[in-house]
């Protein structure tokens, strides 16, 4: 765990770099965050005027949905229970239950996969149709050409940073891939982020959520679609995330490390909804659509053998290639250490996403079904994800697949 200074300033490095969009950037947000300690308490006013009736559909306990249950209207507030993640099924049954109930307002409870079911519930009742008219690479990829109905984004994990995002991961299992439907008009009216709702999280969704967190940073950082603004984001999320993850997994009541996730969690969805991801995510539809695995695990288990994989590419283009600059960065951030040289800052990068894996107890990919004869077509696949297109280099077959054999 990095170093912190007594007078709390972050030991962020010089960013000298150029970025790709340095002539020019568009950034979308979020239109309102409310980040803080018991900030969920004031969901009922938060609520007014959005609409008459709500869905509410989540993946907590019991616990969490009685708490916020009693925030809210009992008579003018439907539920729907997401269970594992999204599919094009789940989604049109969220769909159908606001519509038959007269609910317009969507408040998405929970992980990422409640709050991307949130999301494309809304984005469809805006709009019409069925999900996979809008849905990339496996659906007819219409456009959203109206405002989502108002959503509210009240996130219980720490990791995918769907409360910022403008797209929505859903599951096809019939042409066994993940996509997205994708919009700025799909970005929540309200993300509201309360650190509380997640001090109950099992050890392991802590350490694979926030493997998603700190991959999601760590890509965008290093995304060809990278810009200033995201750049500044993504330095300080890779802060929070690589001095705080362990102690959040080692002790959930540790509050200040949850809010630490928290934050680093949000700034991960803006700066991948800005600039992009890379090669992990790009694995990460087909192997999600295919086996059982979650999201945060297939990053964990990908991220140090991408790392070294374009490290390897970067350097056989050019020594001085300045995505390399970008992944030392990272290093010296992690470790805390400004004045590490470039080489010995990208060892310490990979070194700290290797320890990872071992200090939260990450299950290899082999666990969850895939083997040797699944690494060629999930290759295949991954080829076809969007994020494969802002990996900072492009990678071969054959170097893909040695990424996927090293994780299995």
């Amino acid at each position: 765990m990095p170093p912190v200074p007594k007078n709390g300033t972050a030991l962020l490095p010089d960013l000298e770099l150029d970025c790709p969009t340095m002539n020019g950037f568009e950034m979308l947000n979020v239109g309102r965050i409310i980040f803080g300690r018991g900030s969920v308490t004031r969901l009922p006013e938060l609520i007014k005027g959005l609409g008459s009736a709500s869905l509410v559909i989540h993946n907590v306990g019991r616990s969490t949905l009685s708490r916020i249950s009693a925030l809210l209207d009992p008579a003018a507030t439907e539920y729907f229970e997401l269970k594992g993640e999204p599919k094009v099924a789940d989604v049109q049954q969220a769909l159908d239950l606001a519509r038959s109930r007269g609910c317009d307002c969507i408040i998405g409870l929970g992980g990422g996969s409640a709050i991307d079911a949130a999301k494309a519930a809304a984005g469809l009742l805006g709009n019409g149709g069925e999900p996979l008219d809008y849905m990339e690479v496996v659906g007819r990829g219409w456009k959203i050409a109206r405002p989502a109905a108002p959503w509210i984004a009240v996130p219980t994990t720490a990791g995918t940073g769907a409360e910022a995002t403008r797209n929505a991961v859903i599951s096809c299992p019939e042409k066994q891939f993940k996509a997205s439907i994708r919009s700025e008009l799909l970005l929540p009216r309200l993300a509201l982020i309360d650190a509380e709702l997640h001090v109950d999280l099992t050890p392991e969704t802590t350490a694979s959520s926030g493997m998603d967190a700190l991959c999601q940073l760590i890509e965008s950082y290093t995304s060809t679609g990278a810009q200033p603004v995201t750049d500044a984001l993504a330095i300080k999320g890779i802060e929070l995330a690589s001095r705080s993850l362990l102690g959040a997994y080692q002790n959930g009541k540790d509050i200040a490390a949850r809010e630490d996730m928290a934050l680093a969690a949000l700034l991960s969805g803006i700066t991948l909804s800005n600039a992009g991801l890379g090669a992990v995510h790009g694995f990460a539809a087909p192997l999600g659509g295919n086996f059982p695995v979650p999201h945060g695990v297939v990053c964990a288990a990908l991220l140090p053998h991408v790392i070294e994989a374009n490290v390897e590419a970067l350097r056989a283009q050019s020594v001085g290639h300045p995505v390399l600059r970008r992944y030392a960065d990272v290093g010296r951030v992690i470790r805390g250490k400004p004045a590490m040289d470039d080489g010995q800052a990208i060892d310490a990068c990979v070194q700290f996403c290797s320890d990872l894996l071992r200090q939260l107890s990450i299950p290899r990919l082999s666990r969850f079904g895939l083997s040797a004869k699944d690494v060629a077509p999930m290759v295949e696949l991954a080829k076809k994800a969007s994020s494969m297109r802002y990996n900072p280099v492009a990678l071969g077959d054959g170097v893909l697949a040695g990424i996927l054999e090293k994780a299995l």
